[in-house]
């Protein structure tokens, strides 16, 4: 299901189909000659000067350096994006604060805040959101779209991006995206936190090129990204990659949907305190624990490495990604007990299947917010 921006209104009418091709690939894929382009989308001399002229004469592309081509080395021009040629507004949104960006073409961060949700309304949450947008435009008034990105379901219903579920909000039935859109002006669309996150690994970060990989974030819940032939993966409601309820161990304890031993009881940080069955502890104090070699501590997160590894096999042994990111608040576990970890995808991966490249990545809330970002820059070049 393709999440369109909310208005359908195009804010680059100047760019054809073609030249949206054309730019993509350059953001992607790095500086390319004109010659590599024409190449890489099939296109002939006279569209190539065509759309070259285009994106320069409106400020997306520029010539860089040179390179050599050719059996006798003559030189090439590259063409490169122009990271200030637009900017772009990226928001995420939790149960208690709100994380916004500002970030160029090529997603670099320009400028960065964030603050406590006054409250969980719908009415605060989208003034707040108008509020962040108005201060970033004193000194980016170039500002194109706006992705926001929050955990919960989206789909598009009747044209319309509508938030179906957010637990951690309290949200049910929100056309989020038409609220926004009406508050800022500019083209607005929304998307579940991990694929957002899991598209700004795709096109801007280590799984730039690949047509295939999946994101896992650790923490406060467990998130699943999917890219399959270049695409992401979102599934009919919006609930594609829902793989944290897998079993783990049919006698061990149940979640509260009922289910015995699955992943989400030992790898989610409420899972690993309440493991420990001691009252006032939080995910902070269990990691300090294990890393200073308290017996019980190191247990919990072994099981948790455990469960991690089953999971990463079972989407190996789904999808045959080229590489799996793991990142997120809880990462800690790939570092405590990553031979439990790679214990369980050895005994978990279908015996003929690859080995599976494993990106481990730094966390940071701003990353989030960046991907929303990355949302709108999506959204503009979707022809």
């Amino acid at each position: 299901m393709k999440h369109f921006a909310t208005p359908a209104s195009d804010p680059w009418p100047e760019l054809g189909g073609i030249e949206r091709q054309a730019l993509r690939e350059l953001l992607i894929h790095g500086p390319k000659s004109r010659s590599g382009i024409a190449r890489q989308l099939g296109m002939s001399r006279a569209s190539l000067t065509r759309v070259t002229r285009t994106l320069m004469e409106h400020g997306f592309v520029a010539e860089g350096d040179v390179e050599l081509s050719g059996t006798k080395g003559r030189p090439s021009e590259l063409l490169h994006v122009r990271p200030d040629a637009r900017s772009f507004l990226g928001v995420k949104l939790t149960g208690e604060n709100l994380f916004a960006v500002v970030t160029g073409l090529t997603a670099s961060v320009r400028s960065s805040r964030s603050e406590p949700l006054r409250s969980k309304s719908i009415e605060d949450v989208v003034a707040q959101i108008g509020e962040t947008y108005e201060q970033f435009t004193t000194e980016y008034p170039d500002i194109t779209a706006a992705g926001v990105c929050l955990a919960g379901d989206v789909v598009v219903k009747s044209g319309t991006q509508v938030v179906v579920e957010s637990a951690f909000l309290g949200w049910r039935e929100v056309a989020l995206a038409d609220l926004v859109h009406e508050r800022l002006g500019v083209p607005v669309t929304i998307e579940n936190d991990v694929s957002c996150l899991t598209a700004a690994e795709h096109w801007f970060g280590v799984g730039a090129g690949f047509d295939s990989m999946a994101l896992i974030t650790v923490g406060a819940g467990i998130g699943i990204g999917l890219v399959v032939d270049g695409n992401p993966v979102h599934g009919a409601q919006g609930r594609a990659g829902r793989l944290d309820h897998i079993q783990i161990d049919p006698q061990g304890p149940r979640c509260g949907f009922g289910h015995r031993g699955c992943v989400s009881m030992y790898l989610t940080d409420w899972a690993i305190i309440s493991a420990m069955r001691t009252p006032g502890l939080r995910y902070e104090d269990v990691l300090r624990l294990a890393r200073d070699g308290d017996p019980l501590a190191e247990r919990v997160f072994v099981d948790a490495a455990y469960a991690l590894g089953a999971l990463v096999a079972t989407i190996a042994n789904t999808i045959d990604p080229e590489k799996v990111v793991i990142t997120g608040e809880g990462i800690a576990v790939t570092e405590i007990a990553h031979e439990e970890m790679e214990t369980a995808i050895a005994h978990h991966r279908n015996p003929p299947g690859a080995p599976v490249t494993l990106d481990i990545q730094p966390f940071e809330h701003v990353e989030w917010a960046r991907a929303g970002a990355v949302l709108a820059i999506r959204s503009c070049l979707r022809f």
